[in-house]
Order: C-alpha cells, then sequence, then structure tokens
C-alpha cells in the first residue's frame, strides 16, 4: 500500500509524468482469450434466449419460475439495457432486433400491472438503463438509428417532470401517466446521476435544457455545506435542496454522484474545475477520514461515516466501484497517488471473492482495524474466525448479479496490463457457470456466496446484460476496442464517446469548506432495492 506519510495531501502527490490517458498502451492478451470471450458470449446468449422465450417483452425473466416481471415500467429493459453489449459482442441481427423492438416502445405510459406502483419509475434508474442504452447505442452503431435519439427525447420529456415544481434538485420518481412527480426525499446518487445522459441528449437534440437540468442538481449538490470537504450526506431533499442527515458513503445511495463528477469532466471536457475538483476534494477527504486497513491482511478500505459521525468499518458490493474510479480520476488528475490507491482498494475487493467458497463476492461486509470494528452491529465469533482468516466478515451473504469488482478489476487490468487481473476475470467467469447456473433455464443470483449449495434468487436484473458481461467480455478483448482513453462508461456500463483527454483535469487545488454544515432529518428513500425473494 502507498504510504500517506510524506504524502499528507493528495494533491501534493501528483506526477505529470502519468498524463490524463487511462490505458496501458502495451497490454499483450494471453492466447486463452479468444476462448473466454465465448464463454462470455455463451452466458450472454443462454441468458439472452431464455429471456426471450419466457420474459419478452417485460423487463426482467425469473429464471427458477420461468417468468418475467415489470420492475422498470414495463417497456423491456433486458432489451434496452442490453443494446450496447449486444454491439460491442457483434451479434449484429440480435443487435438490429433489439433496436427495433426499442424503437417501437411507447414511452408516453407505463406498461406494467404492478399496482403496488403503476407508473411511478425511477428517474435515476430510468436514465441509466433506458436513456443510456439508447444513447449508447445510436453512437456505436454509427449513428444509424436517429429513431433511438427520439425516443429518448420523448422518455427524456417524461422523466423532466421531476424537476416541475420549481426545484433545483430533481424528485426520485415520476408518474408517467399523470406527469407528477412523487413528492418525497432522495438521495445524492439519484439526485446526481444525470449528467452524462442529458449533457449527451442535449448534444443530439440540440435542447440545452436537458444538460442544464442536470448539470444544476450537480451544482447545487456540489456547493452545499457537506460533513466533509466535498463530499455532501447521502440524503437530499428536493423540495428545499437541503441536506437529509449527514451519512457519508461510497455505497449505494451516494456512489453514483461521486462515479459522475470526475466522469463528466472527462466526457465533455469542460473549462469549468467545479467537477474535477469537488471529486478530488471528496478523495482527499476519504483519504483522510474514511481510508482504513485491516488488522489481519492489511486490506485497504473506506469506511462509512454514520449520522453521528462515528466511523462504520463496512464495505460492500455496490461500493466497490471506487477502485476503478479511483484509477480513472487519479490518471485525470495526473496523481500517482490516488491511482495507488485504486489499486489497493481494488485488492481489498477483490479479496472478497477469493476467499469465499464460490469464489463470489458478497453484498455487504465488515472489518477490523486499528481504531476499532465498529459496524453497527456486533460480529459472531463465526465472523471473528473468518475475519482472522480473510481480513473481513460477511454481514449480507448473497450476490444479486452485480458487476462493481469486476467493473474495476476491467479497470486495473486496462492500467496495468498485469496478468492477474485477466486471470481473475477468468476465475470469475468458471464461478458463475458452477454456481449462477440454474436447474431450469439462465443465470440467477444466489442467497449465499460462501455456500457451494446455495439456495438461488429468482430474478435476473437487466445489468446482468448491461454490466456484468460486458466488463468480462471487454477484459479479454483487444484493449484498443472500446479503450478506456475513448469512451467513458455510464454507471450502467453504456460508454459514449469521450473527445481527446485533455493533458488534465482540475485546477490542482482542493475546494473549501461550503459554509456550516446543517441537516435535517427525515425518512430517506430505499437505497439501490433488490428485492429480496425468498429461496425456492
Amino acid at each position: 500500500m502507498v504510504s500517506l506519510r510524506t504524502c499528507v495531501v493528495a494533491l501534493a502527490c501528483a506526477s505529470s509524468a502519468l498524463g490524463a490517458r487511462i490505458q496501458n498502451p502495451s497490454i499483450f492478451l494471453p492466447s486463452s482469450a479468444a476462448k473466454h470471450r465465448q464463454d462470455v458470449k455463451n452466458i450472454f446468449l443462454t441468458s439472452w434466449n431464455a429471456y426471450k422465450q419466457f420474459a419478452f417483452p417485460h423487463d426482467d425473466l425469473t429464471p427458477i419460475s420461468e417468468s418475467w416481471t415489470d420492475g422498470r415500467n414495463g417497456w423491456g429493459a433486458s432489451v434496452v439495457d442490453a443494446l450496447s453489449t449486444i454491439f460491442i459482442m457483434g451479434e449484429q441481427d440480435i443487435f438490429q432486433e433489439a433496436v427495433n423492438f426499442t424503437t417501437h416502445v411507447d414511452f408516453t405510459e407505463s406498461h406494467t400491472t404492478d399496482t403496488a406502483s403503476p407508473s411511478v419509475p425511477s428517474v435515476f434508474e430510468t436514465t441509466i438503463r433506458y436513456l443510456a442504452g439508447m444513447l449508447s447505442a445510436y453512437e456505436l452503431s454509427g449513428q444509424k438509428y436517429p429513431e433511438l435519439i427520439t425516443q429518448a427525447e420523448t422518455l427524456a420529456n417524461k422523466l423532466s417532470a421531476a424537476w416541475s415544481k420549481g426545484n433545483v434538485i430533481p424528485y426520485g420518481q415520476v408518474n408517467i401517466n399523470t406527469s407528477t412527480p412523487t413528492i418525497q426525499t432522495s438521495n445524492i446518487a439519484e439526485a446526481g446521476t444525470l449528467t452524462l445522459e442529458w449533457s449527451r441528449l442535449a448534444e443530439y437534440t440540440k435542447n440545452d435544457t436537458y444538460r442544464a437540468l442536470a448539470e444544476d442538481s450537480v451544482r447545487l449538490l456540489a456547493t452545499n455545506p457537506a460533513p466533509i470537504p466535498g463530499f455532501p450526506a447521502q440524503g437530499i431533499d428536493p423540495s428545499t435542496g437541503k441536506p437529509v442527515g449527514a451519512y457519508v458513503t461510497w455505497g449505494g445511495g451516494s456512489d453514483s454522484y461521486l462515479e459522475y463528477l470526475i466522469k463528466y469532466a472527462r466526457l465533455t471536457n469542460t473549462d469549468d474545475n467545479l467537477f474535477a475538483d469537488t471529486w478530488a476534494t471528496a478523495v482527499d477527504s476519504s483519504i483522510h477520514t474514511l481510508l482504513r486497513t485491516s488488522t489481519v491482511g492489511n486490506w485497504t478500505y473506506l469506511a462509512d461515516l454514520d449520522d453521528s459521525g462515528t466511523i462504520r468499518h463496512v464495505g460492500s458490493h455496490l461500493a466497490c466501484f471506487m477502485a476503478g474510479n479511483w484509477i480513472m480520476g487519479g490518471r485525470m488528475l495526473n496523481n500517482n497517488t490516488i491511482v495507488q490507491l485504486g489499486l489497493d482498494l481494488n485488492e481489498g475487493c477483490w479479496n472478497t471473492y477469493a476467499s469465499t467458497a464460490t469464489g463470489i463476492g458478497p453484498e455487504a461486509f465488515a472489518y477490523i482495524s486499528k481504531d476499532g470494528n465498529y459496524s453497527g452491529s456486533t460480529p459472531s465469533a463465526g465472523d471473528i474466525a473468518f475475519y482472522n482468516k480473510h481480513g473481513f466478515y460477511i454481514t449480507t451473504s448473497y450476490y444479486y448479479m452485480r458487476p462493481e469488482v469486476l467493473e474495476s478489476n476491467f479497470y486495473a487490468y486496462r492500467l496495468t496490463g498485469d496478468v492477474k487481473y485477466f486471470n481473475r476475470a477468468a476465475s470469475a467467469v468458471q464461478s458463475i457457470q458452477s454456481f449462477l447456473k440454474t436447474p431450469t433455464v439462465a443465470y440467477a443470483p444466489i442467497n449465499d456466496v460462501d455456500a457451494t449449495d446455495s439456495d438461488f434468487i429468482d430474478d435476473m436484473e437487466s445489468f446482468w446484460f448491461a454490466e456484468v458481461l460486458k466488463y468480462l467480455y471487454l477484459t479479454f478483448d483487444d484493449p484498443n476496442h472500446i479503450s478506456l482513453d475513448k469512451y467513458v462508461f455510464n454507471t450502467e456500463a453504456h460508454p459514449f464517446i469521450a473527445p481527446a483527454e485533455k493533458s488534465s483535469y482540475g485546477s490542482g487545488k482542493l475546494r473549501g469548506a461550503n459554509g456550516s454544515f446543517k441537516t435535517t432529518s427525515g425518512p430517506l428513500p430505499e437505497v439501490s432495492f433488490a428485492p429480496k425473494l425468498p429461496p425456492t
């Protein structure tokens, strides 16, 4: 691990030798790459064919019951979310079929039969899956299908009701049928993860209102007083624009707000340093306040800071995106300390895979560092025994087919070319084949990553197509195909074409405090909802 004793402030460790490029130009693919690519494609096609047989045109396949769910408003989320992966894998016939379907979806009304929430999709989830899926497919296909932009514009116009009450921060949900928002508190991930998609839509429609809506929300979040410099509280009230609570985390509810700060700077090459500088300040605050190493194994983690200002020694699969994000942002800032810490964080996240019986990591975990082991709950004797062997213990045991660890592993491989990351991806494919393949059709989440005979969870979300299988496929692919120096991935792994990189990003200075932090209390929406279905 990099020592911070001689580098107290992260920005003081910048190295001009890096440049803002991310990828190693001399990556040599092992001879097994073609086989591994085909293995991933076969997993994709098996999943896709099962979806088509049992779930199409609904949102998601339920592989155990061989049926479907419509949790994303019944617009065929798996199809739209899979568009960029299908194109990247070279399945042109399937891509054409998927485009034809997408261009005929009626995004002006809900298609779901869910009586509990019939027409109220998440603005965030709809943006990152549907809008991004269509925009990315339009770009990847050489702008061959302008109908995709028309569809994206129609959907965005419906979602824009999230700002219809004179609010700068969007409400998290909109009733599609009535074009009215649900008035409730939100979180910074929901409110701050729209800039890539809405700015790109503005470019293609020549309507800058889309960019302004998304960007103004981030500007307010970035300039609000914060619990620690550059790092907003997780909760936000759209009706007032004020923070709710004081919880700080790189995990769900905050994650992609932080992710998009640096990605927006890269995708737009904006001369406004607010975005890169706010990201750098959040990283610097994290190094000072959240960075921990385990007393066993010396693994590197980022803790949470709860509402009372107490460190919680916890981590999550969702939060493991930050390793790749620090690798990317560190290169953009010409900052080797951040890059190295990204690689260290990646090691800690990968260890959660390497330490389980299935070779797959859990939803959430905890650990012990020299300042204690407080996680919000008391570890059992079994937890301590597991920790003493592996340097973490499992607190939520299921795997919901999430991509974040494989995503950061992909960034680490494209940065270094080190074959160990390639081999890790290959081992993940083997684990998927061994433990996620169902006795019925396709693949499914599992309840317990540390049990080789785990029950399945009857749900196959669209990000299985969009993220997990794409990141694995690209790890085994020609690194010049969808290069990290030519594309920026949205948080659902849809690549957008990026301009040539600048020599560096940001001003090289940390942002100061935005005044005295004050917060309000109130209920927060459920973070990164993953329905925990009963075992079958």
